[in-house]
């Protein structure tokens, strides 16, 4: 029977490492191995608990409801508003939605519906500060004009030259 090989490094002549040490660190005290170091797993460290998944707050959706009720307001606003005086051409009828002369509320409708009240005979664009400057110019564009409807301030400024509509 023979005897196995002896451990460590054959060429340390006489020298006898430790079991357990490494070999080639000549001359070094081994040290345990530090944790965290890269290419080697942290010996029986435990793993730390997975993060808790962050929880959506009160104020988080609060915020996010605000949000969805503006965008519904403000595309709401813009959708109603496409009806109204500053969306009229030449040859669309409009009705009147209010009975104040200062502010009659006129919308583009369908010239076949029966809410059909005035007809759109010139839109002309600027700001026409007297009545009278504003049916100079209505005379000047459409002769047979009855009504004249001047808008300033919000927006661009026109003015409508409208007549009686007739079913």
């Amino acid at each position: 029977m023979t005897t196995p090989p002896p451990q460590g490094n054959p060429y340390a002549q006489g020298q006898q490492q430790p079991q357990g040490q490494n070999p080639f660190a000549q001359g070094q005290p081994g040290f345990p191995q530090q944790a965290g170091q890269p290419g080697f797993p942290p010996q029986g460290a435990p793993v730390p608990p997975e993060q808790p998944r962050r929880k959506i707050g009160f104020k988080t959706i609060k915020n996010i409801v605000i949000v969805v009720v503006l965008a519904g307001a403000a595309i709401g606003a813009f959708i109603s508003s496409r009806d109204d005086a500053n969306t009229a051409a030449v040859g669309d009828c409009m009705h009147r939605g209010s009975t104040s002369d200062d502010n009659p509320d006129l919308e583009v409708v369908d010239c076949n519906s029966s809410d059909a009240q005035y007809e759109v005979l010139a839109k002309i664009d600027g700001s026409f500060l007297s009545d009278t400057l504003a049916s100079s110019k209505c005379e000047a564009e459409a002769r047979d004009f009855q009504y004249v409807y001047t808008q300033s301030g919000d927006g661009k400024d026109f003015l409508l030259c409208l007549k009686d509509h007739k079913k």
